[in-house]
Formats: C-alpha cells, sequence, structure tokens
C-alpha cells in the first residue's frame, strides 16, 4: 500500500505542475536574492519561489485519501499545513512587499510558538499521549519526561523547523535530504506498525515531483511556505512516533546547519572573525569551490547513511 501512496502523491503533484507554473508566473512570485549571499546566487534572483505549494497539495490530498488513522495522522498534517501558512506569509513580505527577511524575527517565532503550541496541546489531551520518548540503541526502553515533555517538544519542533529551514540554500538540498528522512520515517513506521507510514509515503511521492523542476539548475525555490511546512514535517513525525532523539542521527545534516549558524554567530560577536567563509555550512563549502550538485549529493549520501544508522536504532 505504501508505495502505491508514493506513487499516486507523485502522480497528483506532477499532474498540478502544469497549474502551478502560470500561476507564479502570473503573481510574479521571482525569488527576491540578498545582496550578502555568495556572488554565484545573484543570477537566481526572479527564479520562482514559493514551490512548497507544487508539493504541499499533493502531499495533503494522499494522506486524507488513505489515512487510516485520523487521531495520529491528522495532527501531523496540521503542523505540516500550520507552518506552511506560516511560511506563505513569510514568502508573500519577501516576494510582494520587497523585503528579503521577510518577517521579522518577532513575527515569525509567534507564528511558530502558535502551530507548535497547538500540536504540543493536542498532544497532550489525546487519548494516545505519552510523555515518554524511544531511546535509540535500546529496543524498547522509553524515557519518561514528565512535565518536562513540555519545553522538550517546544525546542524539539522550533530546532527542527529552522534547522530545514536553514539547509533550504542549495537547489535540491533541502527537499533531497527531506526526502531521504521521509524515507527513513517510511521504513520505521512500517516496522513499527504504525499508521503514519501514510503521510512519510505521500511526503516522499510528492517531494520526487518537486525535485524534477528543484535540481540544479532550478526551475523553481521551494521557499518558505515549502520549508517551513517540511521542518513541521519531520518534527511533528518524528514526535508522534515517540523517536524525537532520532532527529539527532538522521536530520543530523540540519543540526549540522543549524549548529554551524550558532558558531559563526557567537564566534564572530566575541573574536569578530568567523569560523566558516559562510554560513550555513553549505555556503561554507560553496565558497571554497564546490559545485552545488556535489554538495547536495554529499549531503545527500550522509543523510541515506545516517538514515541506515538510524533504522538499526530501532534495535
Amino acid at each position: 500500500m505504501s508505495l502505491w501512496i508514493v506513487l499516486f502523491s507523485f502522480v497528483v503533484s506532477l499532474g498540478a505542475s502544469p497549474l502551478v507554473f502560470p500561476m507564479l508566473r502570473k503573481l510574479k512570485f521571482g525569488q527576491f536574492v540578498r545582496d550578502d549571499g555568495p556572488a554565484t546566487h545573484l543570477q537566481k534572483a526572479g527564479t520562482l519561489t514559493m514551490g512548497g505549494v507544487l508539493f504541499l497539495p499533493g502531499f495533503l490530498l494522499s494522506s486524507l485519501l488513505f489515512m487510516e488513522d485520523g487521531a495520529k495522522v491528522l495532527p501531523v498534517l496540521l503542523v505540516v499545513a500550520g507552518y506552511g501558512l506560516v511560511g506563505f506569509w513569510d514568502d508573500y513580505v519577501k516576494v510582494v512587499k520587497k523585503r528579503s527577511l521577510g518577517l521579522s524575527a518577532y513575527q515569525k517565532i509567534l507564528a511558530q510558538l502558535v502551530v507548535t503550541g497547538l500540536f504540543i496541546a493536542y498532544a497532550m489531551e489525546s487519548s494516545q499521549a505519552s510523555t515518554s520518548i524511544l531511546l535509540p540503541f535500546l529496543p524498547g526502553r522509553a524515557l519518561d519526561l514528565g512535565w518536562w515533555y513540555v519545553p522538550f517538544t517546544l525546542v524539539v519542533v522550533l530546532g527542527t523547523v529552522n534547522g530545514v529551514n536553514l539547509t533550504d540554500g542549495l537547489d535540491g538540498l533541502a527537499g533531497t535530504v527531506t526526502l531521504i528522512v521521509s524515507g527513513f520515517f517510511l521504513v520505521a513506521a512500517l516496522l513499527q506498525g504504525n499508521p503514519l507510514a501514510v503521510p512519510a509515503a505521500a511526503m516522499a511521492g510528492s517531494l520526487l515531483v518537486f525535485l524534477i523542476f528543484n535540481s540544479h539548475p532550478a526551475k523553481v525555490f521551494m521557499g518558505d511556505v515549502g520549508s517551513l511546512a517540511l521542518g513541521g514535517f519531520v518534527a511533528a513525525m518524528a514526535v508522534s512516533m515517540r523517536m524525537p532523539l532520532w532527529i539527532v542521527l538522521v536530520g543530523g545534516v540540519y543540526l549540522v546547519e543549524s549548529l554551524s549558524v550558532m558558531i559563526q554567530v557567537a564566534w564572530f560577536k566575541k573574536t569578530g572573525k568567523r569560523v566558516f567563509k559562510m554560513a550555513p555550512l553549505h555556503h561554507h563549502y560553496e565558497l571554497k569551490g564546490h559545485k552545488e550538485t556535489k554538495i547536495v549529493a554529499v549531503f545527500g549520501i550522509v543523510t541515506l547513511l545516517l538514515g541506515i544508522v538510524g533504522i538499526l536504532a530501532m534495535g
């Protein structure tokens, strides 16, 4: 069944592409490139953005049609949709208002807190709620966080969402990494007999279509409507499957990208010098002369290997 869901989601998203691209062109949703980024990215100005609207409808429709347990699947879909709306708002400000940084930091964090807070509230009120999380490499063992579950989950979701957002900086990078992460969740859910295999399969199928148009040279960027939604997907899946610690393993690329930014900012404030040529990390390698396609391939391979480790960590 899961393979049929992947195929169905792929067909739906591919079928939507002839409608999405003319709409984006008509609305003039072209990428507004920051002038403090790599110089090679300036030529990408005007490339269609907000491409998340290409894969999100296929993902949501496929998940709803094949859904087997609404109590488990719907919260994930709502988080994806919620973060997608936050991203759409941010993209709108960037593209229409011509503000390259989009929403203010205050607006972003407030909107993200609302979406995450609603997700945690549902999780705590659900009849299937549990404050325990599974432990990697210790099959059958779990850790009950008690009241720490709320702040822990808040950090996990917000950190993951912004980690995925930071990873979206090269053609095909965030899509490739998250496609592999979706594959991990699909395998993990099937091993658990978890109905969350449905959204995992749906996301994999939709992202396959998106990568056709987003691989280098990209014809469309996913925008924040896509990257924030993907971050919400990864975080919600991990939390709902009681596997948030697996994000550190399988989502290692997201983690390293985030850490590179934090290290760069902290060290520059302290010494006035930079650790990396540019952060996030993928820009560092880009400025060292590596091609986008090579960076994406290496980060994808690393994620695939981490996904294998993640499966082995389930025992």
